[in-house]
């Protein structure tokens, strides 16, 4: 009798699956461009491996529907979520979840107008934009305010909604903001709850993380901290983190530009003597110490001035 049984169900090499995705260089890069943010990083590869797998089972059959795409990221000022918002689309373009991997940041006043008909072009435009990519929303929180009875902020939210159910194979939108607000946020829009499948919190850079940061900046611009001002620098550091409005890696970038600014300064000014390359690239300690953060009498600055 001829054999009816059934074929056995084919076999995947998830491991060739995955370095033909192209995948594995985007999380290579992560780990290269972002100093620690440990749980972030593995977070990425759980929904990057959860998206391969799905990828996978759709393609045998086992599977039809799309799953949802949507994310919040939380954490404070300059923990790197706008990067890895860029990473995230790379990895969703990658494997075929859109048609490109552009992602478009915008805030509350890209997406929100002034005066009644203003809104809903402005967010459709954004949307339009978007569309095939991510988008990044920060400071999500401020489409909804509640206090104002002529905000027009729901309306934005409203749109964005409705885009983010029906045209989910087409967009991806990335809440993003302090975690406290986001919460509040959610619990006033449960819309947004309901459509966010991922999850994930950026925690602040400790002394160390920072100092690192700072050293990849200053180098990828060729400069360099000497001796002592790598010394003041940690002092800087230890002083910016226990003031308000610090912003992590965006603090340090600004304190950075502050002290490029004083060596320049400090060049001209002895410019009657020929200077060498060594002294083009270095950043002495004068030029940390100068900053207000570490005058005896400073109060803390508003915002990024402290730097």
């Amino acid at each position: 009798m001829p054999d009816t049984a059934a074929p056995p169900p084919p076999s995947i090499d998830l491991q060739a699956a995955f370095e033909a995705s192209g995948v594995g260089p985007v999380l290579e890069g992560l780990d290269r461009e972002l100093v620690g943010l440990r749980p972030v990083k593995r977070r990425i590869r759980e929904v990057a491996a959860l998206l391969l797998v799905d990828k996978l089972r759709r393609d045998l059959g086992l599977s039809a529907e799309q799953p949802t795409l949507h994310m919040s990221f939380t954490g404070n000022p300059g923990t790197g979520k706008t990067t890895v918002a860029a990473r995230m689309a790379d990895i969703l373009h990658r494997l075929g979840y859109i048609r490109s991997n552009h992602l478009v940041s915008v805030t509350r006043d890209d997406l929100v107008g002034q005066y009644i008909g203003h809104t809903a072009p402005k967010t459709k435009e954004i949307l339009k934009k978007a569309m095939g990519g991510v988008l990044f929303i920060d400071e999500a929180y401020y489409l909804y305010r509640p206090e104002n009875e002529r905000d027009y902020g729901q309306e934005a939210i409203e749109i964005l909604l409705q885009v983010m159910e029906n045209r989910r194979g087409d967009l991806v939108v990335v809440l993003a903001g302090y975690a406290d607000r986001m919460e509040r946020f959610f619990g006033s829009n449960p819309g947004f709850r309901s459509r966010i499948a991922h999850h994930i919190d950026f925690p602040d850079y400790d002394a160390g993380e920072l100092m690192r940061i700072a050293e990849l900046m200053l180098a990828r611009q060729s400069y360099r901290l000497s001796p002592g001002a790598r010394g003041a620098f940690e002092r800087y550091l230890e002083a910016r983190m226990t003031q308000p409005h610090f912003a992590n890696a965006r603090s340090v970038r600004n304190a950075l530009d502050r002290a490029r600014l004083r060596q320049a300064v400090r060049l001209f000014e002895n410019r009657g003597r020929a200077i060498t390359a060594e002294d083009l690239m270095t950043i002495e300690a004068d030029e940390i110490l100068a900053s207000r953060v570490l005058g005896a009498d400073a109060a803390p600055a508003p915002r990024e001035a402290a730097a």
